[in-house]
């Protein structure tokens, strides 16, 4: 289904920034992945406007699945070294929104062990 109004391409982000100056980004790095950009030099152009990020795995056109931590092409890695070299001050949420193997609480503490490995 095509929605006119969704935030999935840097077009419709530019668009919403030109509306005011007070508008800033959410990004949700998988969202964008599957929809098939990739998030590092969006960041890397748009930081200043960017307050939140949104973390979680996807692959590239995949409309439907959301994976494990390091098996889709988001580069959840290179995203949270990029924050960390350049020091911006963007946070970014675990999103957890795959079917794991454990419970609830073993899944997002295995994410919160790749952030910290990706920052070692």
């Amino acid at each position: 289904m095509k929605d006119d109004n969704q935030f999935a391409k840097p077009e419709s982000f530019a668009k919403a920034l030109g509306m005011s100056k007070q508008f800033r980004i959410n990004l949700d790095i998988g969202h964008f992945v599957a929809a098939g950009y990739d998030p590092i030099p969006f960041i890397q152009a748009n930081h200043e406007n960017i307050t939140i990020l949104h973390l979680k795995d996807r692959k590239k056109g995949d409309q439907v699945a959301n994976l494990p931590w390091g098996e889709g092409d988001t580069p959840i890695k290179g995203v949270l070294q990029l924050l960390r070299d350049k020091k911006w001050p963007i946070k970014a949420f675990i999103e957890y929104e795959y079917s794991g193997k454990d419970d609830a609480v073993t899944e997002v503490k295995r994410c919160f062990q790749y952030c910290k490995d990706a920052l070692a």
